[in-house]
């Protein structure tokens, strides 16, 4: 059976103890973390990977590095965690919210409707291991010079073609929290490959960056918060990147077989992806709502629009244009007001009213895996034969 945390971290975590430097920077490049970050930026393609403690902050911490702040707009998906829309929030920025279409990532055409010309950066959310279609956003991104943050957070090690998500648009973040691809409990990384937001980045997460002994750098040092992990989270890092690529290479391996289940099914199908030859995740669009709120019943599926606050109507906080001091709020210093209706983003609304996810079961051992495949096919029987019997 698939483990996500075992001796492995462990072992990692004793050894840090043992030595008595829990403080990241204390052994320098030799300590586990450094170590995590050049083995994560080889595995993603990048020059740079920067640990910080958690998937928010390296977005917060990307966005301060490529410069985004007061009067810019930055476009993010209507159905992600909230963080992405808080995120522009914290550096002075105002997020405007783009549709998604059926791949459940940011919809290109609707990217193209909310570019105005205040306009900085989008962030493209690869949702549940679902790949964004990063072909066209980057193309969108390259006319109209803006910038690409990837939000990569819940897409870990995920291939979109012949790329690792997080390395393909200017700057990449990845979250390492409970319930990620790999888990340290919480943390994140910052991926890119400029050596100026790199060092930016750098200098953001750490008030402490001047005495460090990193390379001499032209970037003028400025204010910064403390967003740095510890060694022992860089040791439960290590060891989990081993874990990473079987675990990935199990989801790739189950998606056909559990995918076909609900081809060729007269009211639903699976959802479609953006590169369909590495999918590593699967839902199911139904063409009724109710069908899939019914279906969304069944153990190892949910209806989308049932996860709280990955809903975009759910962000209270985004919605209702407060921040914590009214001063500092950066919707009084946009350029131009910025609106939430809901019936802007019904198409969203729609879609995760229709769709539901469908578990490929990582952490389960292939016995189990036959059994969930059993549990889905005769959902699958059951809703038709109540449909059928309701048309009678």
């Amino acid at each position: 059976m698939w483990r996500a945390v075992g001796l492995r971290e462990l072992l990692n975590l004793g050894v840090v103890i043992a030595r008595g430097d829990l403080q990241r920077y204390a052994r320098g490049q030799d300590g586990f973390t450094a170590r995590f970050e050049q083995r994560l930026a080889r595995l993603v393609g990048v020059r740079h990977a920067l640990t910080v403690n958690s998937g928010s902050n390296a977005l917060i911490a990307a966005l301060a590095a490529a410069g985004i702040g007061p009067g810019d707009e930055v476009l993010v998906p209507a159905y992600t965690w909230v963080s992405t829309a808080l995120a522009p929030l914290a550096v002075g920025a105002v997020p405007v919210l783009v549709n998604i279409d059926e791949s459940l990532t940011i919809d290109p055409q609707d990217i193209e409707r909310k570019i105005t010309p205040f306009t900085r950066a989008i962030v493209p959310v690869h949702m549940q291991n679902a790949v964004c279609n990063m072909d066209a956003v980057m193309a969108i991104a390259r006319r109209h010079r803006l910038l690409v943050i990837e939000d990569a957070c819940q897409a870990v090690g995920v291939r979109y073609k012949d790329r690792r998500v997080g390395g393909i648009g200017d700057l990449g973040v990845f979250s390492f929290n409970q319930h990620k691809n790999m888990s340290a409990g919480e943390g994140g990384a910052v991926l890119t490959n400029d050596d100026r937001w790199f060092e930016r980045a750098r200098m953001f997460h750490d008030p402490g960056a001047f005495i460090r002994g990193h390379a001499p750098t032209d970037e003028p040092l400025f204010s910064a918060l403390n967003c740095r992990v510890s060694e022992l989270t860089g040791a439960v890092l290590h060891a989990q990147l081993g874990r990473l690529e079987p675990m990935l290479n199990t989801l790739r391996a189950r998606y056909p077989g559990v995918a076909k289940l609900f081809a060729g099914q007269p009211h639903c199908r699976p959802s479609p992806h953006n590169d369909p030859e590495n999918a590593v995740a699967l839902s199911v669009l139904f063409d009724d709502p109710q069908e899939a709120k019914a279906f969304g019943q069944t153990r190892g599926a949910g209806r989308l629009i049932d996860t709280g606050r990955h809903v975009f109507t759910n962000w209270e906080a985004v919605l209702s244009k407060r921040w914590f001091h009214d001063r500092m709020n950066p919707h009084r210093w946009a350029p131009r007001e910025v609106h939430y209706r809901a019936e802007d983003y019904q198409t969203t609304l729609d879609i995760l009213a229709r769709t539901c996810r469908v578990s490929l079961g990582a952490r389960y051992p292939a016995p189990v895996m036959l059994l969930q495949k059993e549990t889905l096919r005769a959902a699958i029987a059951r809703r038709s034969a109540q449909r059928e019997g309701a048309l009678a």
